[in-house]
């Protein structure tokens, strides 16, 4: 498995992974992944296997410390240094779930974040999705304003401090390199 940088040509199968993660209202549209790949593809990653994806997360880096509604109606470019990261959405093949892909990814993400001198990761999550993020760090900072497809959000925040170590292997996690270290 590797990790790297979103291209266009991903996004049949960036669209076949986010419908098989959430539901009709959750879901964002390809009209709206093809404007997030224009605007903000520096942190649109995604894991791929034998070049298939095979998962990715997304999300633009802003001033605001929390993630809004309108950030998954509308993209925004990257602030080029600085500013908190947002997720919108993480998700993977339901094939891989359970190989800790989430958690490869979500650590690339922050090394992104980290190398660009961001503040803090922001996202919201169903509750059922809580525990997973706190395995991976982030702090439950309580139910979110979102209104987003009408369910009811927390918000999930990770301070930014210290270099990166993939929690699993022990070695630091690079964009665009192979994870050769990962057992099949």
């Amino acid at each position: 498995m590797e990790i790297t940088t979103v291209t266009p040509k991903d996004i049949d199968q960036i669209i076949a992974i986010e419908q098989a993660g959430f539901s009709a209202a959750e879901a964002g549209t390809r009209i709206q992944y093809l404007d997030r790949i224009a605007h903000f593809a520096g942190t649109f990653l995604v894991a791929r296997e034998n070049s298939a994806a095979i998962g990715f997360v997304c999300g633009p880096a802003v001033q605001e410390s929390e993630l809004s509604d309108w950030m998954y109606e509308r993209a925004v470019d990257n602030l080029p240094f600085g500013g908190n990261q947002m997720i919108l959405t993480i998700a993977v093949a339901p094939q891989w779930r359970r190989k800790h892909i989430g958690s490869h990814l979500l650590a690339a993400l922050e090394e992104t974040a980290r190398t660009k001198g961001r503040k803090s990761i922001v996202l919201t999550c169903l509750q059922s999705r809580i525990r997973f993020y706190e395995h991976n760090g982030y702090c439950n900072t309580g139910i979110s304003s979102s209104q987003h497809a009408a369910e009811i959000w927390y918000t999930m925040k990770k301070s930014i401090q210290a270099p990166l170590k993939d929690k699993y292997y022990g070695t630091k996690v690079e964009v665009n390199k192979p994870l050769s270290y990962l057992k099949k």
